[in-house]
């Protein structure tokens, strides 16, 4: 056995012996203290000033950011007054909660959540009619990465698409109207976890299959491992069509593109193909996938294909080395983030059992498909960070600041010199640490992900509070943390609880995004309901009546203008299927109104000039009352109706 191997059984024996030991009592402060102890062994100088006294210590000399503040250089301004906005929008996952959720930054205010994958109370999302046909019967997600459309390298300001791990799908979300427009199944997999679309156009979403399955999932080669496969999908961002997928041995995780639409990159991990976690870290190697677009797409147009159980969709079976479909290039054990350079060179591949990042020349990715050099041969540095390094965002100046799970540290390290030492130059590529609260998992810098990368703003994503907010019981906090990238040295500025789990984060310049302000109605919802209404000749905007629709279903439709809904009563049979429309025709904005009929869970939303509709039952009889439960008059409290039950 290799000493890098007894290491890790070491580490994860110590560890389940710390869980199986661990008091009732035990805080997580005590316990992971330890445990970082155990994984770092003596290389880690902890800082307990840091974890336990909430201050932020750096590596560098204290003449950083403390000094630069004694001499008035403060960096950038992060307090956002009252009535001032936010220079950059953040657009974060919501983890379990299966939503989005919209941040300014740099005030870090939480401006709104998007229900995708989630039901929500406030909205009536996913129990309206039209949600409930994104949804589909199902009423959880969980949503870990979010990333806009591009054009040329920087968002248009289109759409938001977000990935559900727990039931393989892909949603998109209209940044106009910050509303989820498409959700769609991708075929034979499971744990979606890493997406991204190509930065060249609004072209292909791709997505990875983290967990391998036997293909098809029908029942056989359950128990043979050596059958089961990971799919890498790639979903048209227009249409929301499923285009292809290709078949592959290892379980794939995060997922990245490169700047002119060539390559995607897939983290590989559990090259082993193994079901147990000791199988999992049998190798003290794994690879970063590489697709190569266009082989792929002939591969497809030429019909070289299959199918698999009930799904249309052709796959491609690249499994196997030296594919012109697929080149695995190695690196250290476990890789999990993928990320490309702004400037589209490189792909920044961290192995989370490995102290180190590997960089990838993309511009050697060609000759490797061609057979001129070894995968190998495109890794042109390989800087060590700290322990347990994740993801890494870069600042447009050719500083990469890497995420460090362990250590619960971010990283700022520099791409030439890496290269240079790599070469075997004496050069420390690292610059600077900065101790972040605690285990930082993703993070992301602003405009990080565009060729306008402008380095200002870094935020770190940490799965821990450690303790720096009041208690609030047994589920803790967790905590974002703002940090200036300006100053001579990094800078935290601001701590931010958060509720399960923002998973990942995209910061974006505000002039990029444009929502409206009232619904334009140009929307899938509102042709849905278009739809519906046409087949009773009623326009939307202006008709209220009851239509009834058989001997026990009934639809009313209503118009509302504040503070009045302009029916103010209707009657119905009990048992009837009441199916309600209302149309908000108030043209203001912030006018948004409401729909809650009394004791038959009945809440929705309606926004000015939008439509919006919700079928229940009325199962007893007797008077009830509907009223706008969104504050939109003095005299909202009047804002009612009666629903008469015979």
């Amino acid at each position: 056995m290799s000493d890098t191997r007894s290491r890790k059984q070491q580490i994860i024996d110590s560890l389940d012996a710390q869980i199986a030991a661990a008091s009732p009592h035990s805080t997580r402060r005590n316990f992971l203290s330890v445990a970082s102890a155990l994984v770092g062994g003596g290389a880690v100088a902890w800082s307990m000033a840091g974890c336990e006294g909430g201050t932020t210590t750096t590596t560098a000399p204290k003449t950083g950011a403390t000094a630069a503040k004694s001499a008035g250089h403060e960096g950038l301004e992060y307090e956002v007054a009252p009535g001032k906005l936010d220079d950059y929008y953040g657009f974060w996952s919501g983890g379990q909660s299966g939503e989005l959720r919209i941040l300014g930054v740099p005030s870090m205010r939480e401006l709104k959540r998007i229900p995708v994958f989630n039901t929500d109370a406030a909205t009536g999302y996913g129990r309206d009619d039209w949600s409930k046909t994104l949804l589909k019967g199902k009423v959880s997600g969980d949503t870990h990465h979010v990333h806009l459309s591009y054009t040329d390298g920087v968002y248009d300001g289109r759409y938001v698409y977000v990935n559900d791990k727990a039931q393989a799908r892909l949603a998109r979300v209209r940044i106009d109207t910050m509303e989820t427009d498409t959700i769609i199944d991708l075929p034979n997999s499971q744990g979606t976890h890493g997406i991204f679309p190509q930065r060249h156009k609004t072209g292909l979403v791709f997505c990875n299959s983290e967990f391998r399955t036997p293909q098809p999932n029908d029942g056989r080669d359950m128990d043979d491992p050596t059958k089961y496969a990971a799919l890498h999908t790639a979903v048209d961002g227009e249409t929301m069509e499923v285009k292809w997928q290709v078949m592959v041995e290892g379980n794939l995780d995060l997922c990245a593109t490169d700047y002119e639409g060539k390559y995607s990159f897939a983290c590989c991990y559990n090259s082993e193909g193994g079901v147990t976690l000791e199988q999992m870290m049998a190798n003290d190697q794994d690879y970063l996938y590489v697709f190569n677009l266009a082989n792929i797409e002939a591969a497809v147009a030429a019909g070289k294909t299959m199918t698999i159980g009930d799904s249309k969709v052709p796959v491609v079976d690249a499994r196997g080395d030296n594919s012109p479909l697929v080149q695995r290039v190695p690196v250290p054990k476990s890789p999990h983030g993928v990320n490309v350079s702004p400037d589209g060179k490189y792909a920044v591949c961290s192995g989370k059992l490995s102290p180190t990042v590997s960089v990838v020349d993309i511009s050697k990715l060609a000759d490797v498909f061609a057979g001129k050099i070894k995968p190998r041969d495109a890794v042109v540095a390989e800087p060590e960070v700290g322990l347990g390094p994740l993801h890494t965002a870069f600042d447009g100046r050719g500083n990469g600041y890497t995420s460090i799970f362990i250590d619960s540290v971010m990283t700022k390290w520099n791409i030439d010199k890496a290269i240079r030492a790599y070469a075997g130059e004496k050069v420390d590529p690292i610059i600077e640490k900065i101790d972040v609260h605690y285990q930082v998992g993703h993070c992301n810098a602003s405009m990080s992900e565009t060729k306008d990368a402008d380095g200002k703003w870094l935020v770190a994503l940490c799965k821990f509070s450690k303790d720096r907010f009041l208690n609030v019981g047994p589920l803790h906090p967790e905590n974002d943390q703002l940090i200036d990238m300006t100053t001579e040295h990094l800078k935290l500025v601001k701590d931010e609880s958060t509720y399960s789990e923002p998973h990942d984060a995209v910061i974006v310049r505000r002039d990029l995004i444009n929502p409206l302000k009232v619904m334009d109605r140009k929307d899938k919802r509102h042709a849905f309901l278009e739809a519906l209404a046409a087949e009773d000749g009623v326009d939307l905007k202006s008709t209220n009546k009851v239509v009834r629709k058989g001997p026990h279903k009934v639809r009313v439709y209503m118009t509302s203008q504040a503070p009045a809904y302009n029916t103010t009563n209707f009657e119905v049979k009990q048992g009837d299927e009441v199916q309600v429309f209302v149309t908000n025709i108030d043209n203001v904005e912030d006018l948004s109104h409401g729909f809650c009929m009394s004791l038959h869970d009945v809440n929705f939303l309606i926004n000015s000039q939008g439509t919006n509709s919700f079928t229940f039952t009325a199962d007893r009889k007797g008077v009830f009352w509907y009223y706008c439960p969104w504050f939109c008059h003095a005299l909202h409290l009047e804002m009612r109706g009666r629903m008469l039950v015979s």
